[in-house]
């Protein structure tokens, strides 16, 4: 039997209906990243582990109650329901609590690269070259097929004409 072809609302739309049906609240772990608190107070960020990422919101109303300060690299356990952005297809839990248990381990091995480094002098000012007026040449890092590159190139191509892509 022949599935039948699905617009990509539909699909989207039976894909959130799964989501938000089996995923009522649930907790969820992980150290938070990206955090965003944006003008109308809602936070926005990224929860993570070492394999994993999911997006996260918390709106004004219930940020308000909470009594620390998120910031990046704590790990925190949340409370919250699956949520499915149906115009971009995305899925992210809306956080309803937030209770820190620490520095995440992502963000201790960080500042623990970030102190060898210091202590080997890479990030001493007399290694710090300055930037020339005009760039000759750049590097970019991203993937090759993206909308990305594209916009950066075009870019490039509009404003920098000699310029020399590695």
């Amino acid at each position: 039997m022949v599935s039948p072809v699905l617009k990509v609302s539909q699909l989207t739309q039976q894909i959130k209906e799964l989501l938000e049906k089996n995923f009522p609240f649930i907790w969820v772990e992980g150290e938070i990243s990206n955090l965003t608190i944006h003008s109308t107070g809602h936070l926005f960020f990224t929860l993570k582990d070492e394999v994993a990422q999911i997006r996260a919101i918390m709106f004004r109303s219930l940020a308000q109650l909470l009594l620390f300060q998120p910031e990046n690299g704590i790990q925190v356990i949340v409370r919250g329901r699956i949520n499915v952005y149906e115009p971009r297809g995305e899925y992210q839990i809306l956080t309803d609590f937030i209770a820190p248990l620490g520095k995440g381990s992502l963000q201790i091995a960080f500042e623990q690269i970030k102190k060898k480094l210091e202590a080997e002098g890479l990030f001493a000012s007399s290694r710090k070259k300055p930037l020339p007026l005009l760039l000759q040449k750049i590097g970019i890092i991203t993937s090759p097929t993206g909308a990305a590159i594209r916009d950066i190139l075009r870019i490039i191509e509009q404003r920098f004409i000699n310029l020399e892509i590695l």
